[in-house]
């Protein structure tokens, strides 16, 4: 089952654009060694986009896009951080729209959508893990409930062994 995208940037500034994204976006990534670093974005989507009259762009094309909740709060961020974009922001129909370029000349849309996103469900990870917390915390909570039950029982036969015995 498919449950997720993977993009590439081709960049002329591999570096670059790794140090772009890690410090200028801030996304969250892991570092697999020798200087790759693998951005880990919690959410994704998909679109199919027609070609336009004049067959533009060529068909094959295919486009990277980052969208966000508030673009007028995160254009204010990212700009604080010296990115700089190519245009103001526009309303495009579906969300509200501008450009940034990053290192070796990638130009990528950010906007915030008008459109209602689904919520995607957890991760299989995710949700093993949390299977594993719940497990542990009922055997933890087990193991206390069998020791409060075996002291209660350790005081009642201690108040039967302080008692007489019967004798027959």
């Amino acid at each position: 089952m498919i449950r997720g995208l993977h993009g590439l940037f081709y960049t002329s500034d591999p570096d670059g654009m790794r140090a772009f994204l890690r410090d200028k976006l801030r996304l969250p990534h892991t570092d697999v060694g020798e200087g790759w670093l693998i951005f880990d974005l919690p959410e994704a989507d998909l679109g199919v986009h027609p070609v336009d009259e004049s067959g533009r762009p060529p068909s094959g094309t295919h486009d990277v896009s980052f969208y966000c909740d508030d673009i007028q709060g995160t254009v204010a961020d990212l700009k604080s951080r010296g990115v700089a974009f190519d245009q103001d922001v526009q309303d495009h129909g579906y969300g509200f729209v501008t450009y940034f370029t990053m290192p070796g000349g990638v130009r990528v849309q950010l906007y915030e959508p008008k459109y209602q996103k689904r919520t995607a469900p957890a991760p299989r990870k995710a949700a093993k893990k949390a299977a594993a917390k719940t497990k542990t915390a009922a055997k933890k909570a087990a193991a206390r409930a069998l020791g409060a039950v075996k002291k209660a029982a350790a005081k009642v036969a201690k108040k039967r062994g302080a008692t007489p015995k019967r004798r027959r």
